[in-house]
């Protein structure tokens, strides 16, 4: 028996707009309206509007809320001022990934754990079962949000167009409550495309007035619509990891070379949290010999490599493909990939990846791919 995928309160729209819609973790989502490749260069050098509505939020209040998410999280959730955001992680006991989050503190004991979808149920049984003993809630209000992003260098402008909120106040990782047109929000400057933008999380109903107002007041400078394929490739130019991709339960922080956002020196819950002692020594681990690292991937040619293909070097595999696309900013194939140790210095040459057999050649390159100019 199939479950017919769920639909965000602008999915009406996304038909009206021409978009192709695909399944997306049990979602009906619009990949792209019209060329991924023009969506892709919209947010680069103008603005585009995504529909996101298919993350999980998750909302945790109660005294001893910031008690429980130290415990849950690998993050220090009690450094987080009211109105900051923090990307943290959640993993197993064995310290793998569970998923990758944004915790959005909201008030002086109320936070917001945003989800990636695919996992939302999965963290929501996490957080609920490690709330056992402190004095907190665990709330799931997937259905309480919609949730749309603006993307690029000109979203500042289109945003304050429609918005009583003061914006140049508003720092990367922050958010703060105000209208967009004429609606209530919360006004976050985040994103996953490597440009300024903002992510609005607004009641479900409010959903299409503010798509409209946000499409208009973009006009005059370019703002199109955006799917889920060119957000793809956007963060993988600016090497931000993918859940199921570059993160999974078989990794730690550590192995994904994201250990900075493991913080051994939190002091509530006398230090203790889910996953600490087996992440100790990962962090040993990392320190001393890492056995495989995250790297760039950048074609001499013009074959694009995917997710799973084999990394080689003089005929031996050395690593493994994670995420792959034609990358539309630097007119080149780009791979992000867990790679040997001996061979992931930026300027390694010799290493190729096996597509259907021929081993194309690739450079090693740091990580990100691209990064915007401030």
């Amino acid at each position: 028996m199939t479950t017919a995928p769920r639909l965000t309160a602008l999915d009406a729209l996304h038909r009206s707009l021409g978009a192709t819609m695909t399944d997306f973790a049990g979602w009906d989502m619009p990949l792209r309206y019209g060329s991924e490749r023009d969506e892709h260069n919209a947010v680069r050098t103008r603005a585009g509007l995504f529909d996101l509505s298919h993350m999980g939020e998750i909302t945790v209040t109660g005294p001893q809320a910031v008690e429980l998410l130290d415990f849950a999280l690998v993050g220090n959730i009690s450094t987080v001022g009211t109105g900051r955001a923090r990307y943290t992680m959640i993993c197993r006991e064995d310290g793998g990934i569970l998923d990758d989050l944004i915790v959005y503190r909201l008030g002086e004991t109320e936070y917001m754990v945003v989800a990636n979808a695919s996992n939302a149920q999965v963290v929501l049984d996490a957080l609920t079962e490690r709330a056992a003993g402190f004095d907190a809630e665990v709330r799931d209000d997937r259905d309480a949000y919609a949730l749309i992003a603006v993307q690029g260098p000109e979203s500042p402008g289109i945003l304050k167009s429609v918005t009583d909120a003061d914006l140049d106040g508003l720092k990367y990782y922050a958010g703060l409550p105000g209208t967009v047109a004429g609606v209530p929000a919360l006004i976050a400057r985040t994103g996953y495309t490597g440009e300024d933008g903002f992510e609005l999380f607004l009641k479900p109903e409010h959903a299409e007035g503010v798509w409209k107002a946000l499409t208009e007041a973009g006009e005059g400078v370019g703002l199109i619509p955006c799917g889920l394929s060119c957000r793809d490739t956007l963060r993988l130019e600016a090497g931000m990891p993918l859940y199921g991709h570059e993160l999974t339960t078989s990794l730690t922080p550590f192995d994904a070379g994201l250990g900075r956002v493991v913080k051994f020196e939190k002091t509530t819950n006398e230090g203790r949290f889910i996953g600490r002692e087996v992440l100790e020594k990962a962090a040993e681990r990392a320190e001393t010999a890492p056995p495989r690292r995250l790297v760039g991937l950048v074609a001499e040619g013009r074959r694009v490599p995917r997710a799973g293909f084999s990394v080689v070097k003089d005929g031996e595999v050395v690593g493994e493909v994670t995420s792959g696309a034609p990358s539309p900013t630097l007119g080149k194939p780009i791979a992000m990939a867990y790679v040997d140790a001996a061979h992931a210095e930026p300027g390694t040459r010799g290493v190729g990846v096996d597509i259907r057999g021929t081993h194309e050649p690739y450079e090693v390159v740091a990580l990100p791919f691209y990064k915007r100019q401030k």
